[in-house]
């Protein structure tokens, strides 16, 4: 099986993402910053605050279901807020996570919920945003022990990502969120972009509850990310998970997150 994780950066480099999501086969699919229209509006979109603007696929969500038509897609919404066209005019969106499960395997449980704060609708406002938590738990084809899939978008804090107390409370919240899903005999894997040093506290966290970090010091930003630390996404597995191979590769480029690739037996 394959799982694969990345944040999608709101499909700035698209259709080079959407040619990626095609060709990785993945069993399941973890996205991380997905935009999914609240009314109609045109296919690119811009978002912008004091500090940037980001171009946005206006429907990142259906734009990957599309290129992987036999997986059944998920969404979470975190944040509903205006994204504006090329005149200034805006349109409501929505932003958070998504997920998308292959056909051949049967889904027996969902669980989402926040790691952070609870759904905003009345705009994007100010740091921090709240940061939502997907899981999903499969009987795959062919196989003997359940699969927990997980993944999260951890705090994002301006002075960088130090320890915090709150980033700490989203770790513990998201193991919290995890055991409401899963049961003793599965093999559970976490992702997504966390926000955090390989050296943070909230591997020990994780680790109490029996999940190992596979990334390490490992590079996971792209060569469109300009700044030094190049730590920012995770895939955590439990003991019985049989990892076959694990990779961040750089290329192709299609964020300024390298995305994280996963097989296990």
């Amino acid at each position: 099986m394959r799982i694969a994780s990345l944040n999608a950066w709101g499909g700035q480099i698209w259709p080079a993402l959407g040619s990626w999501a095609g060709n990785v086969r993945a069993d399941v699919l973890s996205l991380q910053e997905v935009i999914r229209p609240a009314e109609p509006s045109p296919p690119w979109l811009a978002y912008s605050d004091p500090n940037r603007t980001l171009n946005q696929r206006a429907d990142l969500f259906e734009d990957i279901s599309a290129r992987i038509p036999n997986h059944a897609g998920t969404f979470l919404c975190a944040v509903e807020g205006p994204l504006k066209d090329t005149t200034g005019k805006t349109y409501r969106s929505e932003h958070g996570l998504a997920q998308w499960i292959g056909e051949n395997h049967v889904v027996d449980a969902r669980s989402d919920g926040f790691v952070h704060g609870a759904f905003r609708k009345d705009g994007w406002g100010a740091e921090p945003v709240p940061r939502a938590f997907q899981s999903v738990r499969l009987h795959p084809e062919g196989r003997k022990r359940p699969l927990t899939v997980a993944h999260f978008h951890g705090l994002r804090d301006p002075d960088g990502k130090h320890d915090t107390t709150a980033r700490a409370a989203q770790a513990r919240q998201a193991i919290l969120l995890l055991s409401k899903i899963t049961k003793p005999e599965d093999d559970v894997i976490l992702s997504g972009d966390f926000n955090i040093l390989p050296t943070s506290e909230c591997f020990e966290i994780f680790a109490r509850w029996g999940l190992q970090d596979l990334v390490g010091e490992m590079d996971t930003r792209t060569t469109l990310y300009p700044k030094p630390v190049r730590h920012a996404n995770y895939m955590l597995v439990t003991p019985s998970v049989r990892v076959t191979s694990f990779d961040a590769p750089a290329n192709p480029v299609v964020s300024d997150h390298r995305p994280l690739i996963l097989e296990i037996e």
